[in-house]
């Protein structure tokens, strides 16, 4: 079969969280290839998928969900071998390791070196909107409007010899980080909003609350599609 005709398979998991906002957002996407967007909630409907996007919700509920489910496996071995995108709380999913989860710890998934922080912005009421400048989506000179909600903060980046590198694709100015994580280095992990690791993506904002779907078209574009070119 020719590389073009082959169906690419993206995967939400669809547990809990901002799932159909990710769907609507891929399925708005102009590219060549085909794309088929699947709601993820068993182990049958994730050996569909080529890729997989984690989305925005409570991490820890997801966590649970996925491992009642019979999913938590199953994902940890997918993203062992798959491109996959976490959002807020799926970016928490794909950290080695968070600080300030609830009591009697939380499930990760890994994938991503990094550290996290859980709620690192804080409550609900410190939520907020900036507008963020990202080199490598289509139309950069456009900023991108990042949405933080309850956000988790990158901690630390720490790949090891054998890992991919970590490229990082946004950060905040310093002087929007709280007062409980400031720095005056611009280069502090902490400023990190947006990176990637191979075919492995991560944002600790919410993409899919917007109505801009570059994010999504760069998911797609640098992660999926190589990866799947490479098995087809």
């Amino acid at each position: 079969m020719a590389l073009d005709n082959r169906e690419v398979v993206i995967g939400i998991l669809a547990l809990q969280g901002a799932f159909v906002e990710h769907q609507a957002m891929v399925q708005r996407l102009s590219l060549k290839r085909k794309i088929a967007v699947v709601q993820v909630r068993t182990v049958e409907d994730l050996n569909r998928c080529d890729a997989l996007i984690i989305p925005g919700g409570e991490s820890t509920t997801i966590a649970v969900l996925a491992r009642v489910s019979g999913l938590l496996e199953p994902l940890r071995e997918f993203v062992r071998r798959k491109p996959v995108w976490g959002t807020c709380a799926g970016a928490i999913l794909l950290s080695e390791s968070i600080e300030g989860s609830k009591k009697g710890g939380q499930d990760l998934l890994g994938g991503v070196s990094v550290a996290i922080a859980r709620n690192g912005w804080g409550s609900q009421v410190e939520s907020f909107e900036v507008d963020l400048a990202v080199q490598d989506l289509r139309n950069p000179e456009a900023p991108f409007t990042g949405i933080f909600i309850r956000a988790p903060v990158v901690l630390d980046l720490h790949p090891s010899p054998e890992d991919p590198p970590i490229q990082v694709i946004a950060r905040l100015p310093t002087n929007l980080l709280p007062p409980s994580l400031a720095s005056m280095d611009d280069n502090d992990p902490k400023t990190v909003v947006a990176l990637r690791q191979g075919s492995h993506f991560l944002t600790t904002f919410h993409p899919e609350l917007t109505h801009d779907n570059r994010f999504h078209d760069y998911f797609v574009r640098e992660c999926v599609l190589p990866a799947a070119a490479k098995t087809t």
